[in-house]
């Protein structure tokens, strides 16, 4: 979730479409200044009676907010649609703290140089969340999505965004709402040195992007059953919004580049516009008509920049660029989960040599195939068909093993001269066994749990 806080003086006005490349021109830097940025959502429930508490109630996400507070965060407001001005995030060293629609508790965690660092800081915030948590009778679920909640059982959160989203969502799909209220991720987000450099990163991270979803796949129950799936959350992206979602072909087509990017977010169409501290509906409409001066519900107005970052953020495609490359395949998880995702995407992208192999394996891929690949994934798993013959545990070990290499080559150590590797040490077993996350909930599931769901709530962070 974006968390909004830009002056006027930061903000020019938009003149021309030439200008709406540079958020993503700005974004290159050299190879010494590329840093890791992880965001992880967690779903909050009530230790005594699982339930997910609401924003207002005593003991509740407001609390919880507030709690952490302790811990150096500062809060950031927002005023709700009732009109009252409400706590929906928070800011400190580590990054931000905000909410997802139904109270799912996120960091978005700062720019570091080292996936040490990175999971220093997850540990540092799973540790303040627990301890808030224990006060105030509260528990934290690592799975990518509720496994036993209907959508009248959740919480709405009181953010504006939020509430032009649940109202335009079930227009354009049947699953955005089970989106928006009942799934959670984890993300992260790396740099690149220059345009060529953000197309093969672009080009390799969505062609694999499959890959993490099964390594990941953390989400097989629903309403307290099987769902038939092992990444339910990643099944739900099928049919939330095609206008905003999907595998991008045109990543793939010769001459991508910025602009064409820029092309296609003029062809999503808007959410939002943020102005004096509300948000203003403008679901459906163009931001081609918003640039002409023609939004309806701001006639005569023209955007700022400010207004095209917060575009950039309302499309959800695999992989999404903004002045970054932002990986959006995974499902929520564990601990040891969160830190090997970024330790997965950096060993392959931020290493020449690893990047290349991992093109290497990928270049040949025909679209049709990409797309059944993404497809059937959600179902299948590591067994979903690869382009040209086999299934992704067929390269799941080779992978991941380019992916160590990648991280072998940084030799980024720490103070016990330990370098990343060690991160990819989940991932390398599951590629190993074949056995994602969700089977083995599902073993359990239909062995020691003896169908009680309940049980899940023993696997939290």
């Amino acid at each position: 979730m974006s968390t909004r806080e830009v002056s006027d003086r930061e903000d020019p006005v938009i003149e021309s479409i030439s200008q709406l490349a540079e958020p993503m021109a700005r974004g290159e830097k050299p190879r010494d200044r590329w840093r890791i940025g992880t965001e992880h959502e967690k779903q909050v429930y009530r230790l005594a009676d699982h339930r997910a508490p609401s924003y207002d109630e005593p003991g509740g996400i407001r609390d919880l907010l507030s709690g952490l507070g302790e811990f150096g965060w500062e809060p950031i407001e927002e005023i709700g649609p009732g009109g009252t001005s409400n706590v929906i995030a928070l800011k400190g060293v580590d990054g931000n703290v905000s909410l997802e629609p139904a109270g799912q508790l996120e960091l978005s965690g700062a720019p570091l140089e080292t996936l040490h660092d990175t999971c220093n800081e997850t540990g540092r915030h799973l540790e303040q969340v627990k301890a808030v948590g224990d006060k105030l009778g509260l528990g934290f679920l690592g799975l990518g999505m509720w496994p036993d909640k209907t959508r009248e059982a959740l919480p709405i959160m009181p953010k504006g965004r939020y509430d032009i989203m649940l109202r335009h969502m079930p227009r354009v799909g049947s699953m955005g709402l089970d989106m928006m209220l009942r799934t959670c991720t984890i993300q992260v987000n790396l740099d690149y040195a220059s345009e060529a450099d953000m197309v093969q990163k672009f080009r390799v991270s969505l062609a694999l992007q499959p890959l993490a979803t099964a390594l990941f796949a953390n989400s097989p129950f629903t309403e307290g059953k099987p769902n038939g799936m092992l990444s339910y959350r990643s099944h739900i992206w099928s049919d939330t919004d095609p206008h905003r979602t999907g595998m991008l072909p045109f990543v793939f087509e010769e001459g991508f580049g910025y602009e064409r990017y820029v092309d296609y977010m003029l062809d999503v169409p808007m959410y939002f516009v943020f102005r004096e501290g509300r948000y203003i509906g403008a679901a459906g409409l163009s931001f081609r008509d918003f640039m002409a001066g023609k939004l309806s519900v701001l006639p005569g107005e023209v955007p700022r920049m400010s207004d095209w970052t917060d575009h950039l953020s309302t499309a959800f495609p695999e992989v999404r660029l903004k002045s970054f490359l932002e990986m959006r395949g995974a499902d929520g998880g564990p601990w040891n989960k969160i830190c090997a995702l970024p330790a997965f995407w950096v060993g392959l992208l931020y290493d020449q040599g690893a990047l290349d192999a991992a093109w290497d394996l990928v270049k040949d891929w025909d679209m049709e195939g990409r797309e059944r690949l993404r497809s059937e994934v959600p179902r299948l798993g590591l067994d979903a068909p690869l382009p040209g013959g086999g299934t992704l545990k067929d390269i799941a070990a080779q992978v991941v093993g380019i992916s160590r290499q990648g991280l072998a080559a940084r030799g980024r150590l720490n103070s016990m001269g330990e370098d990343e590797t060690g991160f990819l040490a989940p991932l390398a077993e599951i590629a190993q066994s074949g056995k994602v996350p969700a089977q083995r909930l599902l073993d359990k599931f239909h062995g020691e749990w003896g169908g009680d769901i309940s049980r899940v709530y023993e696997e939290r962070f």
